[in-house]
């Protein structure tokens, strides 16, 4: 597969970040796992799988200047995430793979199989993890899940935005980035057909990501991971403990 761009969003509550205060460092990203920093993980996964522009949304200085010293372009956070993820997407164009730092375990393959999954019309792809596989390949970690009829799932923080017209997601996702702990209010944006069906039980996740992205004017879809790793990210303090535990030489 050719080379892609790549945005990392790198941006967190600094020092009062409680993985930062556990890992003794100014911001989560620098948080030290098997002998190096997650950003530098994340960026060695994503060159391994053929990244050739790679840029970092980050507020602290000390991120940035790690970003640089790893030969990406950095660019200043925005106040939340779709907003960062935005400008980063005005740097970089379409296509873009977006993931985060915090995603300490990110392996090559994982972004190799997405990329290669991925519908070649859809606009925006969003890489997910069924329970069971998040469950099978990890038991002891806790994961916020989206319950649908075709089962709970768990994002994986990778993103493909695929064309120009890409840009209209990221409006959507400051609505999504509001509820995603109460997906009920999510799929109140479908109509109330659709939320019908969500409370009864019977709409599947594939369907409802592409009436969210009909509703954007775009093509949007849901991609199933099979790594269930793939939905470990170092939210919390355990989180961390874990990575490193599961990275252990």
């Amino acid at each position: 597969m050719t080379g892609f761009a790549a945005l990392v969003l790198a941006g967190d509550r600094g020092e009062s970040d409680p993985v930062a205060q556990v890992a003794g460092v100014t911001a989560k990203a620098l948080a030290d796992v098997a002998g190096r920093p997650m950003l530098a993980r994340v960026v060695d996964a994503l060159r391994e799988a053929g990244a050739i522009r790679i840029a970092v949304v980050a507020s602290n200085e000390a991120v940035m200047t790690l970003a640089r010293n790893l030969e990406c372009e950095t660019i200043p956070a925005a106040p939340g995430p779709s907003e960062s993820a935005a400008r980063g997407f005005a740097l970089l164009g379409a296509p873009m793979l977006l993931t985060t730092a915090d995603h300490a375990l990110l392996r090559p393959e994982w972004i190799s199989d997405f990329r290669a999954a991925i519908d070649p019309t859809a606009d925006v792809s969003v890489l997910l993890a069924r329970r069971q596989a998040v469950e099978a390949a990890v038991p002891q970690t806790r994961r916020t899940y989206l319950r649908f009829a075709d089962g709970d799932w768990s994002g994986c923080n990778l993103f493909h935005f695929a064309s120009e017209r890409s840009v209209a997601a990221f409006s959507l996702w400051q609505e999504v980035e509001r509820d995603r702990k109460r997906p009920w209010r999510i799929v109140r944006r479908l109509g109330p057909g659709l939320l019908f069906r969500y409370f009864l039980g019977r709409l599947a996740l594939f369907d409802a990501m592409a009436h969210l992205g009909e509703r954007a004017g775009l093509r949007a879809e849901a991609v199933a991971c099979p790594h269930g790793l793939a939905a470990v990210d170092v939210d919390k303090p355990e989180d961390l403990a874990l990575v490193r535990q599961l990275l252990e030489p």
